[in-house]
């Protein structure tokens, strides 16, 4: 079912005069799908590199009550898989099955089990056929597919998701949605996707100019017109194309 996380008073600045994130605290419950929006630059994206150790601020993280910090980065790692905008970014051996089977092989898995991880990944994503290919020569959708094995071959407990559903077409989005949805694992998912973020997560949190300003049923952040659209996602837009044209 997932990992708890739990983010107390996190802040944390790549320059020491412009904060990114400001005592920011957000509790995920073990299996619960929660997503993070906001805009451009308000800091979702480094709050998601909190969560394995990429980076460290001031305040604490912990994952299932195990605080993240240098010694335990192990731990933690073996417990959090990101998938990160930009698959590229994830994808560096020469071929898929090599790209999946990285990390098991990494953290001390045999080569049987590896490869026992890498069907069971490659399964879940519909990519049988596609092991040997070369990953860098394959679609946008399905390398995001993927990077996304590469993370599911690790069966971590909490799976951190990137602007998943960017520079995709709508028939990658579907299925995209439906394999998030399916994911047994606890999910934070940061996306200005918003109808396909409230498609697989029940819960959001707002964040805006580093702090977070709101969390809570899906269904109850997104009517506060307010709120949406100093988050910059203005929900009126799409109720009045809804009522114009359909």
């Amino acid at each position: 079912m997932g990992s708890a996380v739990k983010i107390e008073k996190l802040s944390f600045s790549y320059t020491p005069d412009k904060p990114v994130l400001k005592e920011v605290s957000l509790e995920v419950k073990p299996g619960e799908k929660l997503g993070i929006i906001g805009r451009s630059g308000a800091g979702k994206s480094t709050l998601l590199l909190h969560l394995n150790g990429i980076l460290s601020g001031s305040g604490t993280v912990s994952i299932d009550g195990t605080k993240v910090e240098k010694k335990s980065l192990y731990q933690v790692r073996k417990k959090v898989g990101l998938v990160f905008q930009n698959p590229d970014d994830q994808l560096f051996n020469p071929t898929v099955e090599e790209d999946i089977a990285f990390g098991p092989l990494n953290f001390g898995l045999s080569r049987e089990e590896s490869a026992a991880r890498v069907k069971e990944a490659l399964n879940a994503m519909n990519l049988e056929g596609l092991e040997k290919s070369v990953s860098h020569h394959l679609s946008l959708g399905e390398r995001k597919r993927v990077a996304l094995a590469t993370v599911l071959a690790m069966q971590p407990e909490v799976i951190a998701f990137d602007e998943p559903f960017s520079s995709l077409d709508p028939e990658m989005v579907v299925q995209l949605i439906n394999i998030i949805g399916g994911l047994d694992a606890t999910l934070v998912v940061v996306s200005q996707s918003l109808l396909p973020l409230l498609s697989c997560c029940n819960r959001l949190a707002v964040i805006s100019e580093g702090e977070i300003i709101a969390h809570g049923p899906r269904e109850e952040v997104v009517k506060n017109d307010e709120l949406m659209k100093r988050s910059g996602m203005d929900m009126s837009f799409y109720r009045e194309i809804f009522r114009d044209y359909f």
